[in-house]
């Protein structure tokens, strides 16, 4: 079966707007309001992403993601959530989600993660490879930009980071800019990727 993105979210407008949008960039769709109906029709030779909005009447996103997981699936996962926040992006990442995005969807970032949950079911993703990066990249930060991070992804808010740390919320600011330039980062959900990267090569 060819790369397709099945969709699951269970506003029928959504549904409507990423089939308009994948559909005019020259990709195959399935579509699926909730996810009993998914797993209902789950197919084991499946291939392409799955996109899981977060919060859905029954079962949500993150219980739809455990379950895809056990039943032994290696689709690539892309969680959508109109309330994103550092706890569920942390335990969409432990899941090995793909990205976590954030309504309204910013339409370059989506087509990205879907590549990229293409390349990683077409050609595996080299764990190694990646740590190695990250550990580049981490070379670069200061002793200070590693407490700012390590308080970041730990889900204080930038107030609780300067009272812990003694300094001002601006300085946590500027430190926060630079850990996410450094790291060729874009969001505090990308950020808890990455950390969550180091505790699974450490």
């Amino acid at each position: 079966m060819d790369n397709t993105v099945f969709i699951v979210d269970d506003d029928a407008s959504i549904r409507d707007a990423l089939g308009l949008l994948l559909g005019l960039r020259g990709f195959r769709t399935a579509f699926f309001a909730d996810g009993a109906s998914f797993l209902q029709a789950f197919r084991t030779d499946w291939r392409g992403c799955f996109l899981i909005d977060i919060r859905m009447p029954g079962m949500d996103g993150l219980t739809l993601q455990r379950r895809i997981q056990d039943i032994g699936c290696d689709v690539p996962i892309v969680i959508l959530t109109g309330h994103g926040d550092v706890g569920s992006a942390r335990e969409a990442f432990r899941a090995n989600a793909v990205d976590f995005l954030e309504k309204p969807l910013d339409e370059a970032r989506l087509i990205l993660a879907i590549e990229e949950a293409f390349k990683r079911q077409d050609a595996g993703l080299k764990e190694s490879g990646l740590r190695d990066q990250v550990a580049s990249r981490l070379s670069d930060l200061t002793p200070r930009e590693r407490e700012v991070m390590d308080l970041v992804v730990s889900g204080k808010h930038n107030r609780e980071i300067a009272a812990e740390l003694g300094i001002s919320v601006r300085t946590v600011e500027v430190h926060k800019a630079r850990i996410m330039s450094k790291l060729k980062v874009g969001s505090v959900a990308q950020l808890v990727r990455i950390s969550l990267g180091l505790d699974r090569g450490s």
